[in-house]
């Protein structure tokens, strides 16, 4: 799975690597703080295209916001979300809480990189000890997760026309982990390929077939994996300090001596 990530990259940044026009950036994007530490039910930058109202045979692009859990839009409530942070290419395209956003609300979430964790053999209260990786692309690129999103009616509010009554949320796809990443966790977000941005975020192509071809998982050398700070098991951990690697001495800054700190929390997964 795909349970946390980082995100540090300025939205002017973000406009040129995805070719956004400049007026196309919601407000709220650039009052998004930089956050090392993303977790569900984070505000995310997520990168979308719409259909234009005044010509539906054309689509604009966008730079937004969304949760990140995804509401489906016939949920009655929002409490699902925190459940659907993650969405299985093997059965995306039939589940009946993706089957509608991967037909037509495809989205690209930049990151700097993921972080998951292996089980060490070593055991602390008899349960074994995780190891966070931070994994990103080994040319210091964007990552470009594929997601999936989708608008949500709040009935609470009764003005249909305020922005407070759509909530936008999103989900990571998720596929097999590659062999050397393999070692690390049995799953990985889906990547999606600069020259494949265009096809699957056409809200116009809805074949599950083709869409599905568009997804494949990392080759292999394109990220890279190290070990990294204890620290970021805690969602009140935050900071570049938590993609650092690991000394070459291996001690982490978290299990210095010391009173508890945040970092011995449980992790969310």
């Amino acid at each position: 799975m795909c349970g946390r990530y980082a995100s540090s990259r300025d939205p002017s940044d973000l406009v040129v690597e995805f070719e956004i026009a400049a007026g196309n950036v919601k407000e709220s994007v650039q009052e998004l703080p930089d956050n090392f530490n993303v977790a569900p039910t984070d505000q995310v930058i997520a990168v979308v295209e719409r259909k234009n109202r005044e010509q539906p045979d054309q689509v604009v692009r966008k730079l937004t916001t969304v949760k990140w859990g995804l509401v489906p839009s016939w949920a009655k409530d929002t409490s699902i979300g925190s459940r659907l942070i993650n969405a299985r290419m093997e059965t995306v395209a039939e589940k009946p809480a993706f089957k509608k956003a991967f037909a037509s609300r495809r989205c690209l979430l930049p990151a700097d990189g993921y972080y998951e964790w292996y089980e060490t053999e070593q055991k602390k209260n008899g349960k074994p000890v995780k190891q966070p990786y931070f994994i990103r692309p080994a040319d210091g690129g964007v990552l470009a997760m594929a997601g999936l999103y989708e608008i949500w009616r709040d009935k609470s509010v009764a003005d249909a026309d305020s922005d407070a009554a759509w909530l936008w949320t999103c989900t990571v796809l998720t596929t097999s982990a590659t062999d050397d990443l393999g070692q690390i966790h049995d799953r990985m977000p889906l990547l999606v390929e600069r020259d494949r941005y265009d096809a699957w975020l056409d809200p116009l192509s809805s074949d599950p077939d083709e869409l599905l071809e568009l997804l494949v998982p990392a080759a292999p050398g394109r990220l890279e994996a190290y070990a990294v700070s204890k620290a970021v098991s805690s969602v009140k951990n935050n900071g570049p300090h938590l993609v650092d690697p690991l000394p070459p001495d291996g001690e982490d800054p978290a299990d210095r001596p010391g009173p508890p700190t945040a970092a011995e929390d449980t992790p969310l997964f």
